[in-house]
């Protein structure tokens, strides 16, 4: 794994890591966006034949980011689950019993519909809107740009992307991570998604994700 990557936002220590997450140092707390836990298993019950070996993978990394950053808490802005509950779910349980000592704040986004009982048996913190800690805010969705917020807010929901361009005019789209003056926009988690093109301005800072291997755009 490629070591973390330092960014410094309002005398914050944020480690980008190109397994998508980001560890914030003073609050010993990982920052993910749109993990969709299940969504493969929501596919192959709609009769679409996805490897229950892809979201496996993905707890495994989550727990390696967890051993490498010994984290005292996680932070998910959204969209930890895709759907209603089937078997993969059950699968989680047994994963958070492994971490039990850790504690999980979600801020719940368009597709965690859960009930409160999963949530609270699971030992997951559901924030509904916004979740406040020091100077940032914690939302699914970036406030609009006419809105003005007094934190700098961490957001996912669009799965943000950058395109790269190579010899022969040829362009690949990469995942990253998208920073401006008023916050960040974190890629998807799953690698079982597709993102959205970003529109880079001169003053934001971007992180492409290519190869397991984080490049500044």
């Amino acid at each position: 794994m490629q070591p973390p990557v330092q960014h410094i936002v309002s005398g914050n220590s944020l480690w980008l890591s190109a397994q998508r997450s980001i560890y914030w140092e003073e609050e010993q707390a990982l920052i993910l966006a749109d993990l969709h836990l299940g969504k493969t298993g929501h596919f192959r019950k709609a009769g679409i034949g996805i490897p229950q070996s892809v979201y496996k993978e993905d707890l495994q990394r989550l727990l390696s980011l967890i051993q490498f950053f010994k984290p005292e808490k996680m932070i998910v802005v959204g969209d930890m689950f895709h759907s209603e509950a089937n078997s993969e779910l059950e699968l989680f349980s047994r994963w958070r019993k492994d971490v039990d000592w850790l504690q999980i704040l979600l801020v719940k986004g368009n597709h965690d519909i859960l009930s409160s009982e999963w949530y609270s048996r699971n030992d997951i913190i559901v924030h509904n809107h916004c979740l406040e800690i020091a100077s940032f805010s914690f939302r699914h969705e970036a406030p609009h740009t006419t809105q003005r917020e007094k934190s700098f807010v961490f957001s996912g929901h669009i799965h943000p992307g950058v395109a790269l361009k190579g010899q022969a005019r040829q362009q690949l789209r990469f995942p990253c991570f998208h920073f401006t003056a008023a916050g960040c926009t974190l890629p998807a988690f799953s690698r079982f998604t597709g993102f959205v093109p970003i529109k880079k301005q001169p003053d934001h800072t971007v992180f492409a994700i290519v190869n397991d291997t984080l490049i500044t755009v």
